[in-house]
């Protein structure tokens, strides 16, 4: 009986001396007695300019993934062409891997500690594609030339119309995913809301059901992602319906409820890129590509690569 009350005493004695509040120091509504993140953090609005900016070959106009790996970055065309792109940090092509597959519309490239993945799930603007996909491929058998691929087909658990819809008006178009141990999410893209929803599906080949998770108001359409697990972070790229480019960092979340956390736009000086592809190596510092963006007489933006670094607006506590 004793033991059991010390016990209640000590819970309750914890319980009561933890405090919800917003715990970032770089936010607007800081609260140093905070000892549990609730999410609620607050932060002024900034702009951000790339350190550099340099043209892609044209071998890569529709670049439309990115990845740190094995040294490189890792890009793809976003349809027909199978090949991956190994890229130096200034963009210059210094490998190329061609895939024995098919590409419908490639639209995103992630990757795990054993495994790359490519997200063939993209064009589906009228919201009425069925060979929804992920291809999976063995790190191994990539670096040795002879890539291992299997497959990942999916559906999305809320869909059940296929009915083809007026272009760019469905919530079914998808270009982001990232991947954790034993799960594969999914951002989609809301033409109409300018919202994502976040979806999860098992990682594991065959035919699987994207279960509906939550939804975030991002105002704007989401094209990249990268995900940095030791981090708790996620950054998001994208672009609203007027060209104005973003980056949204969800970071500091429990398990993977990930908008329990930190939230933050940062809007980017790149008026009118299409960017689509992100990535990092160290979580502060960041690779972002766009793809050709030819509308003449009015746009002629070149595919490029962009160096931007976000250090001084991320808290340094969270990277020990």
């Amino acid at each position: 009986m004793l033991k059991f009350f010390l016990f209640f005493i000590t819970t309750i004695s914890v319980s009561y001396g933890q405090i919800s509040g917003c715990t970032d120091p770089l936010s607007k509504n800081y609260n140093p007695a905070a000892t549990i993140n609730d999410g609620s953090c607050q932060y002024k609005s900034v702009k951000i300019k790339p350190k550099y900016s340099i043209r892609l070959s044209d071998s890569i106009k529709e670049t439309s993934g990115l990845i740190a790996f094995d040294g490189l970055l890792w890009s793809h065309n976003d349809d027909h062409d199978t090949t991956l792109y190994g890229l130096d940090s200034l963009g210059k092509i210094r490998k190329k891997v061609i895939l024995k597959t098919g590409n419908h519309n490639w639209e995103e490239i992630s990757q795990d500690d054993t495994h790359l993945y490519i997200g063939d799930f993209g064009n589906n603007l009228r919201g009425n594609r069925t060979d929804l996909h992920l291809l999976k491929i063995e790190k191994k058998s990539f670096l040795k030339g002879n890539p291992v691929i299997d497959t990942i087909s999916f559906s999305y658990s809320d869909q059940t119309d296929f009915t083809a819809q007026k272009g760019n008006t469905t919530n079914f178009d998808c270009e982001v995913f990232i991947v954790t141990r034993d799960s594969i999410y999914l951002f989609s893209k809301q033409w109409t809301s300018s919202k994502t929803s976040i979806y999860v599906l098992p990682n594991q080949p065959g035919k699987q059901l994207a279960q509906y998770k939550e939804t975030l108001d991002i105002a704007g359409l989401v094209t990249g992602a990268t995900y940095v697990a030791s981090k708790k972070r996620i950054v998001l790229c994208g672009y609203s319906k007027t060209g104005k480019t973003f980056l949204y960092l969800l970071y500091d979340f429990k398990n993977h409820n990930f908008l329990t956390g930190n939230k933050r736009k940062i809007d980017l000086k790149l008026p009118f890129h299409q960017i689509e592809g992100i990535a990092t190596r160290d979580g502060l510092h960041y690779y972002i590509t766009n793809e050709s963006l030819v509308r003449k007489p009015i746009l002629n933006v070149p595919q490029q690569i962009h160096y931007f670094d976000l250090s001084a607006l991320l808290n340094s506590d969270l990277d020990k």
